[in-house]
């Protein structure tokens, strides 16, 4: 009875999830509101409208844009491989109808369903692997206690040989489905994969292998579950749940695939021993071989290509490029050679690296605009010959970069490296850096709460992609207002990767011997000892968020005839239960709940035990769900006061979030019907 009514807490306690007949799951993204019967609303009806009667498409996956500049939308839509188009077709249109109620204002959502994916956005989402929101959604039938080892075993080579299939797949579809007998004790599993078409064959890849490393977080000892994302999905079940697979006409664009190839992506190949069971075949000898041909030796010429690609290509690096030791990171750089501009073209694009294309100064060097003979318009920061940077920030900046594409992040185009210049070029972003318009109090007034709101938010993202989502984990180190750029829609992009690191994706913390970052910013386990994690980007968060929000550096407020660092006054006002003090006076009160709730996460981030701090998974569920209960913040870490102060008791204030003891909130939402159970949770790492 108990977990019953806990159950039915967090059902009716969490808005995202709801069950629709056939059981669909939907998030409604709070990062941007559109009004009714504005041109946003419009474009959205109608792009909608479109996709899900278009009778083109006959593989399942439409991805279309319709509107201009910030009116523009951006949708997609994947049904499962197995859907015949009418099917599809019916699915996106039901997904239309509900999705648009569901979330009636808001420019992002995605909604899943069975048979298919919708989603759309006013940020462009193709080509782009996102893995987050994500969704578990389970069986509640288990697995016999004495059979879960074997068949996780079982279940991992199944699915991992289904993600080698679906991510080989052409640039319609990108799906494989199977099972595989297991014998024994148990049944047979059915498994699907799936990506959308349009990611590149590794970015489907990790995508997938990301599925399938949650499974033990979601479905553990359940004979069947799903891993929802919004660029691919698995599912699994003990019964089958799929039809054939619809054969696709050959692609125009690309040559007619061989029976072998068209065969290996409706099986799975034979793993540890265990017999696989072609979907469509009964001859199960001749699949077997079919899939030793069509997926292990194309897989074995393909690796030894890369192996020899790789090889030639760090000779030519090595003639070209100087081999740079440290004593944190020994890589070598290893660019692209498309990626190294002339430095004459860059000199000409400058006009001589004149004073009037001077943007700024930046701790390492100057930064210029310029323009490509193309036409394009560039930003290139030149190192400063006697600067700190030197060899290790150039490389660290060239290295890690380029390997890091997301909309929330500036974009390197390329570098120069010849003689002793050293120049990195980047996209132009128009609107300069954050702190030129939230410390300024002319300029400030252009920075509304739903602006600041989405800079918040965009920031998040960018750090999620950085810490978790990226194919490397990285630790930025010196983020702050400065190194934030606003694009010509105010979008923010993280920049300055000069004393960003590298770790491991299993190592929570680094030492080292070489402070750099920006003082006020840095957290205290790493002013003071030089340990940074992922948890230093998340103090510095938590800095920028009570600037924005605040208008106010991290330093020097006047407080009669004292003066406050941010972090102190801040933290005095919310135990106070003035909060709203803490609130830039030049914000109109509409939105106070959500400012409140801004500077509560804010001082999440800011707390002095790095374990009392959220990861940036548990942040970006926390600007989005209102329903979340948000932690008490413990004291922060104050950088201009150091002796401890004497505050009053916690009193209330009005504030609509509940509270609880827990540092690390899991926020959990389950709906139970008669053969499936789901569920929505942060996911500490």
């Amino acid at each position: 009875m108990a977990a019953l009514s806990f159950m039915l807490i967090l059902f009716f306690s969490f808005p995202f999830l709801v069950s629709l007949g056939s059981a669909q799951k939907y998030v409604c993204d709070k990062g941007g509101n559109y009004t009714a019967n504005s041109t946003y609303s419009t474009n959205l009806n109608t792009l909608l409208s479109t996709l899900s009667s278009n009778t083109q498409i006959e593989y399942g996956f439409y991805n279309f844009s319709y509107g201009q500049n910030t009116d523009t939308v951006y949708a997609i839509g994947l049904c499962r491989g197995d859907q015949q188009p009418e099917q599809c077709r019916s699915c996106l249109n039901n997904s239309r109808v509900d999705l648009t109620q569901r979330c009636p204002n808001q420019k992002k959502a995605i909604m899943w369903s069975s048979e298919c994916m919708l989603r759309y956005s006013n940020d462009t989402i193709f080509n782009q692997k996102e893995t987050f929101p994500r969704y578990y959604w389970w069986n509640t039938a288990k697995v016999r206690e004495v059979d879960v080892d074997q068949f996780n075993e079982v279940l991992g080579n199944l699915m991992k040989s289904l993600r080698d299939i679906a991510a080989s797949g052409d640039s319609r579809r990108k799906y494989a489905a199977g099972k595989n007998t297991t014998g024994l004790n148990f049944q047979n599993i059915y498994g699907v994969v799936q990506c959308t078409p349009d990611l590149s064959q590794q970015d489907c890849y990790q995508c997938l292998d990301g599925a399938i490393s949650e499974i033990p977080n979601c479905c553990n000892g359940k004979i069947g579950g799903r891993v929802l994302k919004p660029s691919c999905n698995l599912r699994f079940e003990s019964n089958s749940f799929y039809e054939n697979t619809t054969t696709l006409d050959p692609d125009p664009e690309a040559p007619p695939p061989s029976t072998n190839t068209t065969s290996s992506t409706n099986n799975t190949s034979s793993t540890n021993n265990t017999s696989s069971t072609n979907t469509t075949s009964s001859q199960e000898s001749d699949n077997t071989t079919i899939i030793v041909i069509a997926v292990v030796v194309p897989t074995v010429v393909v690796l030894f290509l890369i192996c020899l690609f790789l090889y030639l290509r760090r000779l030519k690096a090595r003639k070209n490029l100087p081999v740079i030791e440290d004593d944190e990171d020994e890589d070598e750089i290893n660019i692209v050679e498309s990626l190294q501009f002339n430095f004459d073209t860059i000199r000409v694009a400058t006009e001589d690296f004149s004073d009037s294309n001077k943007l700024g100064q930046g701790g390492f060097g100057a930064v210029y605009w310029g323009r490509l003979s193309n036409g394009q318009i560039i930003a290139v920061k030149r190192l400063s010959r006697n600067s700190g940077q030197g060899d290790t920030e150039f490389k660290n900046e060239v290295v890690l970069v380029v390997k890091l594409q997301h909309r929330n992040l500036v974009r390197l185009l390329g570098f120069c490296l010849e003689g002793r210049e050293r120049l990195l070029i980047y996209e132009f972003v128009p609107n300069k850096s954050l702190d030129y318009f939230i410390f300024d109090p002319a300029m400030k007034a252009q920075l509304d709460w739903g602006k600041r709101f989405k800079i918040i938010t965009g920031i998040a993202r960018g750090l999620l992609y950085l810490h978790e989502d990226s194919q490397l984990r990285i630790i930025h180190r010196d983020l702050k207002a400065g190194n934030i750029l606003l694009d010509e829609e105010m979008n923010p992009k993280i920049a300055d990767f000069g004393t960003a690191r590298l770790v491991l994706m299993d190592q929570t913390q680094v030492n080292t011997n070489r402070i750099v970052g920006t003082y006020g910013y840095m957290a205290p386990e790493y002013a003071l000892h030089g340990q940074f994690s992922v948890k230093s980007d998340v103090f510095s968060f938590g800095v920028l968020i009570l600037e924005i929000v605040s208008g106010q550096k991290n330093g020097g407020i006047s407080n009669r005839e004292n003066m406050d660092d941010l972090l102190s006054f801040a933290w005095r006002n919310w135990k106070e239960g003035k909060a709203i003090n803490i609130v830039d006076p030049s914000l109109n009160s509409n939105s106070r709940n959500e400012m409140l709730r801004c500077i509560h996460i804010g001082l999440l981030c800011v707390q002095e035990n790095l374990v009392d701090r959220p990861n940036m998974t548990n942040i970006m569920l926390m600007l989005n769900s209102y329903s979340l209960s948000l932690p008490i913040p413990a004291e922060p870490a104050f950088y201009m006061n150091s002796r401890t102060r004497s505050l009053p008791e916690m009193q209330s204030w009005d504030y609509n979030s509940r509270e609880t003891g827990s540092s690390e909130a899991i926020l959990k939402s389950a709906q139970e019907s008669e053969n499936e159970a789901s569920i929505t949770e942060l996911y500490p790492r």
